[in-house]
């Protein structure tokens, strides 16, 4: 597997698995077990797919059956556009990893660029300097919002 360093120093894999559209729980966790025991290391999920929880136990049961370490793993998620807001993304970020049965997330996504997206970033960075997160990110960004959000951000 190839890898990439973030900027914080976290590495992530350059390949993964994403469970976009798998709303069925036993599916999903069978999926995200399977895919461990496969070989990825990188799992993608999302507030909004619905199927954090059963990520979570795939994780969970994969580690139990030592097909991989958690520190092995790099969990993805995002946050969606109605939990934008400094507030509401925390909440959002905690619902995430209480949903996952995890102590941290490797990486957290703004999913779009709409709404109070500079409150939420900044929400993502304290949850970061707090250890509940490994990395900040977004996705689906244009451009000039991308770079205006970083001409704006600590991190």
């Amino acid at each position: 597997m190839e890898f990439l360093t973030l900027n914080t120093g976290t590495k992530m894999p350059l390949e993964g698995f994403g469970v976009f559209q798998i709303p069925d729980a036993a599916q999903c966790e069978q999926v995200v077990y399977d895919a461990i025991k496969t070989g990825y290391r990188l799992l993608d999920t999302a507030a909004s797919y619905m199927n954090e929880e059963a990520v979570g136990k795939g994780v969970k049961r994969a580690v139990a059956d030592g097909l991989a370490t958690r520190e092995e793993l790099f969990i993805t998620t995002k946050v969606w556009v109605q939990d934008f807001g400094y507030e509401k993304t925390k909440k959002a970020v905690m619902a995430s990893l209480k949903k996952l049965d995890m102590e941290y997330v490797d990486l957290v996504l703004l999913h779009q660029q709409l709404s109070d997206y500079y409150g939420s970033w900044r929400a993502l960075e304290e949850l970061y300097r707090e250890g509940k997160i490994r990395a900040i990110g977004v996705s689906n960004f244009y451009p000039d919002r991308l770079a205006d959000l970083c001409v704006n951000a600590e991190i």
